[in-house]
């Protein structure tokens, strides 16, 4: 059975090279990013495998169609970028890989948090010159300080234990709370404006929806804590870039971790560094020295990374026999 995988780098061909020992599959590897102009590259395969930054819009889901697909295997947790309804109307089935490490996002989130608490990314770039000054460096104790985190789901869970480990408070907001775990774990949810009044530090782990669309922006800004930190590892568009903007050069912002960005599919997964940006929003973040951005990279660990392929190969697998498709993702 043959594959075409879209938007591939080097470390996919590997972990998947690796991973299709046990399932035999054709395997071919497309560094172009999905879009309508490059649905020629899946001709002769009826599956295809699509990560963050490949878009199956209507139009390319009925080119998909017309060609023969018949199943998209995402491999990441996220779906936002296929047309659900699309697939439905045509009969393609679509596939992805729910949890894959939720230690590795969670660590990442706390990696961003210490970093722009302890301003590491300032001093690295400072002692590389021999600049040896404490000017600016100030951090505050995580002990006592508040974080809410928006979604609970498995990511959210391990940070929010990686987070008590600091004696910090947790308030949480989710529509479906999981009141026994918090009752166990010793934390609490509350609707989302104590959220945005009692947090020092903001943590999204929810999924990108109609209504989760922009989630911080002026309005909920507005209610937030001066000085509060955000942090983001989830999808983009949960923050609105010019209300962040407009909160960082208020000072409303302490500081802001993004590891996503919601025009992310321009730049992020490719060097640019030969080329000026010229997305005005993610420029004038990158300008921020009260900012960290990482290019989608909370997932990127050893173990997510071979998990991510064996679930992938293992839902195709699940197609081909005709199985029940224990991952698929069904328009609500």
């Amino acid at each position: 059975m043959k594959i075409v995988f879209y938007g591939v780098h080097s470390y996919d061909i590997e972990f998947f090279t690796r991973a299709n020992k046990n399932f035999g599959f054709e395997c071919v590897f497309q560094r172009a990013h999905l879009n309508i102009h490059t649905t020629a590259l899946a001709q002769g395969a009826e599956i295809v495998c699509l990560f963050v930054n490949d878009f199956a819009d209507k139009k390319v889901i009925e080119e998909f169609s017309r060609i023969g697909v018949k199943l998209i295997a995402l491999r990441c947790a996220g779906f936002n970028n296929v047309d659900l309804n699309a697939a439905a109307q045509y009969g393609i089935k679509v596939v992805r890989v729910p949890a894959y490490s939720p230690y590795a996002v969670a660590e990442h989130a706390c990696a961003l948090i210490l970093t722009l608490n302890r301003k590491i990314h300032r001093a690295y770039l400072r002692t590389k010159d021999g600049n040896f000054s404490l000017h600016g460096l100030m951090g505050f104790d995580m002990h006592g300080k508040t974080a809410g985190i928006i979604g609970t789901g498995k990511v959210a869970k391990k940070l929010i234990k990686i987070l008590q480990g600091f004696d910090i408070n947790v308030l949480a907001y989710d529509l479906y709370p999981d009141e026994e775990y918090a009752k166990n774990n010793n934390f609490r949810y509350t609707d989302l404006n104590e959220i945005f009044e009692k947090s020092d530090i903001i943590s999204l782990h929810c999924p990108l929806t109609e209504d989760t669309t922009y989630i911080i922006n002026e309005n909920s800004i507005a209610k937030m804590k001066p000085g509060v930190m955000i942090i983001n590892t989830g999808r983009g568009k949960l923050i609105d870039s010019e209300a962040l903007i407009e909160g960082l050069k208020q000072h409303k912002i302490g500081a802001a971790g993004l590891d996503v960005y919601e025009e992310e599919a321009n730049y992020f997964y490719d060097d640019n560094s030969d080329n000026i940006i010229d997305d005005d929003k993610l420029a004038r973040l990158l300008s921020f020295n009260n900012v960290v951005i990482t290019s989608h990279q909370a997932f990127f660990t050893h173990e997510a990374v071979s998990n991510i392929a064996e679930r992938t190969l293992e839902n195709v697998q699940e197609f081909i026999d005709g199985k029940p498709l224990s991952c698929e993702v069904k328009n609500i």
